[in-house]
């Protein structure tokens, strides 16, 4: 797992980038490959965080900015290290599926090229790259994605007198709620999902306006729900996990870590407040788990 907020400790640049593909007509896959008249080099798109930018929207803007292409983003391909100019140069990089666009040639990118696996291992000029299409290749076709989200920081527990289903979120809850709209949306959600309880649903609330769809309850998927049936709501969340789009689902720190470790295997996986996990299906199960901080408070 990767903070998305800062370069780590000795690292000179980050930078982010992906593995854009499409696929055509006989259903095969396709990557994009540019070509950087100043390096005279053929390698994936990418570039470097702008101050204050996240990894995973810096990957889209380039993404946008280097080929014309509004991507989606899908899994994590990891991170590649080489030494340049100016020092030690790290570079995330996900899978990126191909929205809509038309390439035109730039002041960075001169050429794009769309070319099937083997054809695109054979032009790339740097193994590193190759080892990036390696990842993709081997998780190839795309796993199907399921956006699940704790929610954001609620009122204390402990002086809410209340119903504890209605406590909501605090100031800052709301912060996070409204920036997890900007990570959320570059997977390309289509429905939205929440536990009952209140924070869950504001959690999710400022995305299902931007999508303009409802938020829709899940009650197996509440921590009270849950705990009545494991199995049932572990069910549930394969359900929406099979079907067409993107779900986000919002659910509660008592339910996420027992859902994510029995469907990954990872033991004691974190879920922090405001946190998303990136589920990729391929039918029921989870081929693909990446794991996002909050939006202010990275890992």
């Amino acid at each position: 797992m990767v903070s998305d907020h800062a370069a780590e400790p000795g690292t000179d640049a980050l930078a982010a980038g992906g593995v854009l593909w499409r696929t055509g007509a006989a259903g095969r896959t396709s990557v994009a490959l540019v070509h950087r008249p100043r390096y005279d080099d053929w390698s994936f798109p990418k570039g470097k965080l702008n101050w204050g930018e996240t990894a995973p929207v810096a990957a889209v803007r380039e993404l946008a900015e280097e080929t014309g292409f509004l991507a989606r983003l899908g899994r994590r391909l990891g991170e590649v290290r080489y030494p340049a100019l100016e020092g030690m140069k790290v570079v995330y990089y996900w899978s990126a599926r191909a929205v809509s666009g038309v390439f035109h040639p730039n002041a960075e990118v001169d050429e794009l090229r769309w070319l099937e696996l083997d054809a695109a291992d054979q032009l790339l000029s740097y193994q590193r790259d190759r080892e990036v299409l390696d990842r993709f290749r081997r998780l190839e076709p795309e796993p199907q994605p399921l956006l699940l989200v704790r929610h954001a920081k609620a009122g204390d527990s402990q002086t809410w007198r209340g119903d504890d289903n209605l406590r909501p979120l605090t100031d800052k809850g709301q912060l996070e709620a409204d920036q997890l709209v900007v990570l959320l949306s570059l997977f390309g959600p289509t429905t939205v999902y929440s536990a009952p309880p209140v924070r869950c649903v504001q959690t999710v609330q400022p995305l299902a306006r931007r999508l303009g769809t409802p938020v829709r309850p899940e009650p197996p998927l509440s921590e009270d729900g849950y705990w009545r049936d494991p199995d049932a709501g572990l069910a549930r969340l394969l359900e929406l996990g099979r079907e067409p789009g993107t779900a986000v689902v919002c659910s509660q720190g008592g339910v996420i870590p027992d859902v994510v470790n029995r469907l990954t295997g990872i033991a004691e996986p974190p879920a922090r407040k405001a946190s998303t996990w990136v589920l990729g299906f391929s039918g029921d199960r989870v081929v693909s788990s990446d794991y996002y901080p909050s939006p202010n408070q990275p890992d």
